[in-house]
């Protein structure tokens, strides 16, 4: 992967941190292999700081096809979209609407700096032209990062969408153009937003599987103690037929998953998710040592947890 160059607090000058030691940095790395090794590593929670960065993790990460509604600091909005044709990372259409893709077909050690650089470039091209931002996800992608260009008081608020016809609202297009279309449509999952939570998704990846994959807001060891209080108490299941799957970790945040019934209509999901957010949030507040049981609970779903970047 290309290093780039990104923004961080300066490391004190070689020798005065023991190179074992935590870099000063904040990363969670040794010195020696962050600042102290002569370059600066990857943003670990590349969207914090932004409205919903659960979600904007899990259009990233995890949703085919959705979009959501962008404010910039100047006041001029744009279409943040999961995916863009052909994996372009911006465009604009001939009435001067902006559209942002999240999924990037290759990343720089900040994708927030990426998706910046695309943003800036789409916001000074003119209507109906193609969208230059130069080098995005390599080591040239120097522009500005979505802290900087959007207004963080806006709220993210998702649609997600049964197929890519977002891509040609209010455009003339030819045949061509709508067999790609149709062809990108046969390869989308089924993907349902749980209604009135943060980040919560169903989807169904074949006609027997069927999971609720949930981005959570909270710092991993908390997290992780949290789901370990509920595991003991058998009280980490969405319901009969349920099972927890396991975790994994995406742009600096937790995904926990869980396999569902395939029969079961995805928007049928919120109620359950929502009983357990009220569970989660009560074992979120607790504060004292993990009992023992708590604590080997906590063991095993450490051990299924992956790290996907």
């Amino acid at each position: 992967m290309a290093r780039s160059a990104t923004r961080r607090p300066a490391a004190p000058a070689s020798g005065e941190v023991n190179p074992k030691a935590p870099c000063p940095c904040g990363s969670g790395r040794r010195y020696k292999h962050c600042h102290g090794s002569g370059y600066a590593p990857p943003v670990r929670r590349p969207f914090e700081g932004l409205p919903g960065e659960p979600d904007w993790v899990a259009l990233r990460e995890l949703v085919p096809a959705a979009t959501a509604t962008l404010t910039t600091t100047s006041g001029r909005t744009a279409t943040l979209a999961s995916v863009l044709p052909g994996g372009t990372p911006a465009l604009v259409r001939a009435n001067g609407e902006v559209l942002l893709g999240v999924q990037l077909a290759t990343s720089s050690d900040d994708v927030s700096r990426d998706l910046g650089t695309a943003l800036a470039a789409a916001l000074e091209a003119p209507a109906g032209a193609p969208v230059d931002p130069g080098p995005v996800g390599g080591a040239g992608s120097a522009g500005p990062r979505l802290q900087e260009l959007l207004d963080l008081t806006a709220p993210f608020e998702v649609t997600v969408h049964e197929d890519f016809g977002f891509w040609l609202e209010g455009a003339q297009v030819d045949a061509a153009a709508r067999a790609g279309l149709e062809q990108a449509n046969q390869m989308i999952m089924p993907t349902v937003r749980l209604a009135g939570l943060e980040a919560a998704y169903w989807c169904r990846p074949s006609d027997d599987r069927a999971h609720v994959r949930w981005v959570r807001p909270e710092p991993e060891e908390q997290l992780l103690d949290a789901l370990a209080r509920l595991s003991a108490g058998g009280e980490l299941l969405l319901g009969e037929g349920t099972r927890y799957a396991g975790a994994f970790r995406a742009l600096g945040l937790v995904v926990p998953v869980w396999d569902v019934p395939a029969d079961v209509p995805g928007a049928d999901w919120a109620g359950p998710a929502t009983e357990l957010q009220s569970r989660l949030e009560a074992a979120l507040a607790v504060d004292t040592p993990l009992t023992a049981d708590e604590r080997r609970a906590r063991a095993g779903l450490l051990s299924r947890q992956v790290t996907l970047r």
